[in-house]
């Protein structure tokens, strides 16, 4: 699926939207050059779960923990980081036994230490906004992808 937003008001409308499709436990992959707003996105979700504070790029400390009232999201930046093995001493090990929801930015940085995707979101520049295309790993993320056609075939 592929969705067309024109500025970062629209990618975060479009992550309130999301959010309210997101199951208690999923694993979320934002991939994009820099800039492209993955953490923009990543806000626009946290709105929607009814996170009304700052919502900081986890660029240095790598992992930034959300409460919401539906529960937790981790949102992860993994830019930084120089070896998968890294994650085992932020503790994700203990963090994946919960059900949360995950937001991981740049998780080819983390191969093999990440939980599976049940989400893809790939985040391209256009000469005006961006193009966001996305991808089910999972039963659960096609299930949000079909809700997302749906409710887009509803609006025309």
């Amino acid at each position: 699926m592929q969705i067309r937003l024109k500025d970062p008001e629209a990618q975060l409308a479009f992550g309130e939207h999301l959010a309210a499709l997101l199951p208690p436990a999923c694993v979320i992959y934002l991939e994009g050059d820099l800039g492209t707003g993955k953490t923009t996105l990543t806000r626009g979700i946290l709105r929607g779960l009814g996170h009304r504070g700052t919502v900081r790029s986890p660029t240095y400390t790598l992992i930034e923990p959300y409460q919401v009232p539906s529960g937790p999201l981790y949102h992860l930046d993994l830019y930084r980081l120089a070896d998968p093995e890294e994650l085992e001493y932020l503790g994700l090990r203990d963090l994946m036994g919960e059900d949360a929801r995950w937001v991981i930015e740049w998780p080819d940085r983390g191969a093999g230490m990440l939980p599976a995707a049940d989400l893809r979101i790939m985040i391209e520049y256009l000469a005006e906004g961006r193009r966001l295309t996305l991808s089910g790993g999972t039963t659960e993320g096609r299930s949000i992808i079909a809700a997302l056609l749906e409710a887009e075939n509803a609006g025309a």
